[in-house]
Parts: C-alpha cells; structure tokens; sequence
C-alpha cells in the first residue's frame, strides 16, 4: 500500500500491526513546511557522505598508493568496524537490553541516544579533515608515502565508529516515527551518492587532471562532507524541539514507563531474561526483513563500486566510463528509495525472493566480462547498473519501513538499529566476496 501520513488516523502503531488508539484531543501536530521530513531525509544524506567522499577520491588515493586496491581496503577496513561498533550498541546501550526501571532512566536512554548522534557527528567531521590537513602539511601530492596511507585508513576506522553512531541512532530514531521519516531518511542515503557523484564529474571537468587536479577534487569532496556534518548537527538538535517529533518522543516515554511499570513486581533475575526475551522476540520478528538486507548488500556490494570501478573498462569513454557507471548506480538507487514514498510494496516473503532474484546480477555481470561480444560493450553494463541501484534502493526502503511495524514503539528504535547491524553485516560480507573478482 501506499505511505499513509502521521499515522493511522489518531492512533500509533503497536506490534504485530496493532493500533493504539489516542484521546482525540491528543491530535497529532502538524509538519509544518514538511520541515521534520527535510531533517531526517538530509541526516540521511548526511551520514553517508563520509563514505561517499573516501570512496569518490578513489583516484587521489590510488595516485598516492599505487600498490594498493584501495576501494576494497576501504570497504574491508570500514564494514567490520561498524558492524562491530552496532553490535555493541545493540548489547550494551541500546533500550531494549538496559535494566533501569524509573521514569528518569526513560528520559535518560533518549539522551544518551542524542548524544551518541551528536558524537558521531563530531567524528565523522574529525575524519574528514584529517585528509585535507595532512595533505596540505604532509602529503603534498607526493606518491608513496605509506605513513599517509596508514593515517588514511586509521580515518577511515574512525568514520566507520562514527557510522555505527549516527547510523544506528538515526534510523532507530526515525523507526519510532510514522512511515513518511523512514522513506525520507534512506532516500536520503541515496540522496548522498547522487551529490557526490555531480561533485565527481563537476570537479573531472573543471579541474585539470594532473596531481594538483586531483588534490583539489579530493579536498573538495572533504570540504563538502565537513559542512555537511555542521548542517546535519544543526538540524538534528532542531529536530527534537519541533512538536511533531516531540509528540512521538512523548508517546515512546510513556510506553516505555507503561513497560517498566509492569515489570517493578518482577525479580532482578527474571527482570533482566525478560529483557533479553524482548531482544530476541526482535530479532525473530525481523529475522526474514534481515535476511534480505544482508542479500541485498552482499549482492551490491561485492559489485559496486570495486567491479565498477576496476573491472570494466571502455575504449570510448576511458576513465569516464567508471564515473557514468558510479553515477548512473546512485541516481538509480536514490529514486528506487524514493519510489516508496508514492507505493510501498508490503509482501514480506515476496521482497525476500525479491532480493533472492538479485543473485542473477552474477552471472550477467560475468557475461559483461567474459561472455559474448554484445554483452561486452558499455550498453548492457550501464542497464545492469542501473537495475543494481534501483533494486538495491527499493527494497532496501521496503525492509526498512516495513519492519518498525512488527513491534510497540517503545522498541522501533531497537528494530531501526538491529537493521542496520543486518545491512553492515551484508556490505561487510559482500566486501568480501568483492575480492572475488580479483582473484
């Protein structure tokens, strides 16, 4: 079915599609100038920038380290510290495995939630200006330099924490808010690969292509990704102050006092296997949306962007030809995100052989290098690419406004987080399998 707006009618979704209905003089407020969809669709673009950036200045860094294959070492290097880092989140911090029960401990989890939002934020800035500093002070367009190399993936550690933070955060946050903030949120990420990949041809074709070239472009991208985190640190302190998201905050605290309240006559021992019943009573409620994130991103990921960018190759279009794929994937992927907001396809097990149908990409994507002529030239690489990005954006957007639904609200963030894990968990497998074409 298609989006609804502030939720059903005057009620807010429970688990298992269940409606809690609302006093009618409890009226949702407004979003007034869709202001509350504008901050969480450019959060969405915003965290991804980070990752967009090291990945687009693929060619500055492959100047500077020659020897190495440094969009798989990113990938390789940024994936498994994120998972690690949701994970525990999930574990040890997350509301739904925490064992306080008073009303102010309620209050406390939303705060601690804000500030690892804010902290990530602040991270992800400190890795972005680590390359353009020491490019100035340091590097200086000199290839080799291997010390570089390493402080560049020590960066790119550092911004795979700060994923794990802001990521995490945000879509948990977004998942205790009517579908609308979901759909804007990962239409942003799309959003996010959309600009990066402008500012790639905008900076190929405005700046000279020699070392200083490069290192413009490449402190550009920085540069962007920088005052994107200044507006996403902004916007998201906005956020909680307008009435819209306040009135679901409010709504979150109460359930979950409801929750403890009900608990105060339990043990400390059956308190604390209760919480983690909850935890994996929701992990088996999104085991199946889980399963085809991970297929989704295995499926991408060990394509785009190392096989993009270092497999095919074209006589025509040179070393235009990776940049039209890269662009033509994310322009792709962020209107199959956007598609969503107009229809989102509610089939659970139907999405899930979906994404089992993207496996097909496989062999296609082999044809394009070793099959037939036909199948060899710039024409059926750049169709294949396009319907990587638009399956990817879709059904990733699907899984995702989909599975907040199955629980109470008091645990949407939990689930917003969890599936995420599931989505690191897919790119850290498909950077993997990635090397696979390597070998």
């Amino acid at each position: 079915m298609g989006l609804r707006g502030d939720d059903d009618a005057n009620g807010v979704r429970g688990g298992e599609g269940e409606i809690l209905l609302l006093p009618k003089e409890n009226k949702i407020p407004k979003d007034s100038y869709h202001f509350a969809y504008i901050i969480y669709f450019t959060l969405g673009t915003g965290y991804l920038l980070p990752w967009n950036a090291f990945i687009t200045a693929v060619d500055y860094f492959t100047y500077l380290y020659p020897n190495s294959s440094v969009d798989r070492v990113f990938a390789l290097v940024y994936m498994p510290i994120t998972l690690l880092f949701l994970l525990f989140i999930i574990a040890y911090v997350n509301p739904s495995t925490t064992t306080t029960t008073t009303k102010s401990s309620s209050s406390y989890r939303i705060n601690s939630s804000h500030f690892r939002i804010n902290l990530g934020l602040i991270l992800f800035m400190v890795s972005l200006l680590v390359i353009p500093i020491m490019d100035v002070v340091y590097i200086k367009g000199r290839p080799g330099l291997y010390t570089g190399y390493c402080i560049t993936i020590a960066t790119v550690v550092l911004a795979g924490i700060a994923d794990a933070l802001v990521q995490g955060g945000v879509i948990g946050s977004a998942g205790e808010l009517p579908d609308r903030y979901m759909q804007a949120t990962v239409a942003g990420t799309g959003a996010s690969g959309v600009i990066v990949s402008v500012l790639r041809i905008l900076t190929k074709s405005f700046f000279s292509q020699d070392t200083d070239g490069l290192r413009r472009s490449a402190i550009l991208y920085f540069i962007v990704g920088i005052v994107a985190m200044l507006v996403c640190i902004v916007f998201y302190n906005i956020a909680d102050r307008l009435p819209v998201i306040q009135y679901y905050k409010d709504l979150k605290l109460q359930a979950v006092d409801k929750e403890e309240e009900d608990r105060n006559d339990e043990g400390l021992l059956e308190k604390r296997s209760s919480l983690r019943s909850t935890l994996w009573d929701i992990l088996n409620r999104v085991k199946w949306s889980g399963f085809g994130i991970i297929l989704i991103y295995v499926v991408t990921l060990s394509i785009f962007p190392g096989f993009i960018t270092e497999d095919v190759h074209s006589q025509i279009l040179k070393d235009w030809y990776s940049i039209l794929l890269i662009t033509s994937y994310n322009v792709f992927d962020m209107v199959g995100k956007s598609l969503t907001a107009l229809y989102v396809f509610e089939n659970l097990k139907a999405a899930v052989g979906a994404c089992g149908v993207r496996l097909l990409f496989y062999p296609l994507f082999l044809a394009c290098l070793h099959g037939p002529k036909i199948f060899r030239s710039e024409i059926p690489v750049v169709i294949l690419t396009c319907l990587l990005g638009l399956t990817n954006g879709y059904l990733t957007s699907v899984f995702f406004i989909m599975a907040p639904k199955t629980v109470p609200i008091q645990h949407a963030e939990t689930v917003g987080t969890v599936l995420v894990m599931f989505l690191v968990m897919g790119l850290a497998a498909g950077s993997v399998v990635a090397w696979v074409w390597v070998i």
